[in-house]
């Protein structure tokens, strides 16, 4: 929402799975995995509308948190925005969007809601 055109956050395997999901549903433009003495870094270039200068993320909501974890069955599993936007899930079989868990038919953890 600032504008800015790349973003560096801490690496984590949680985070660089999120990041390739982002990328293969076309919401971010590129990515690449930095490796450090420590942790690693993630640069991410951030997608716009070249007419409007909108950005391609209009909203990214976390869903599940410490304070309050939330599962949901396969059948369970809400669309989000109408079939417009994405959830993230934490499943048995790995981290993957919404549609994915529905025809693998498994449930899991949902991360957040994307759109």
């Amino acid at each position: 929402m600032a504008g800015h055109r790349i973003v560096d956050i801490p690496a984590s395997n949680l985070k660089k799975r999120m990041t390739e999901i982002l990328y293969n549903q076309g919401y971010i433009l590129k990515y690449k995995f930095e490796e450090d003495n420590k942790q690693g870094v993630i640069k991410i270039a951030l997608k716009y509308d070249a007419t409007t200068k909108q950005p391609a993320i209009h909203s990214l909501e976390r869903v599940s948190r410490p304070g309050l974890r939330q599962y949901a069955k396969p059948a369970e599993i809400r669309r989000v925005k109408n079939g417009l936007g994405i959830a993230i899930l934490s499943t048995s079989k790995g981290v993957m969007t919404d549609k994915d868990a529905r025809s693998q038919n498994v449930g899991g953890e949902v991360l957040c809601h994307i759109y």
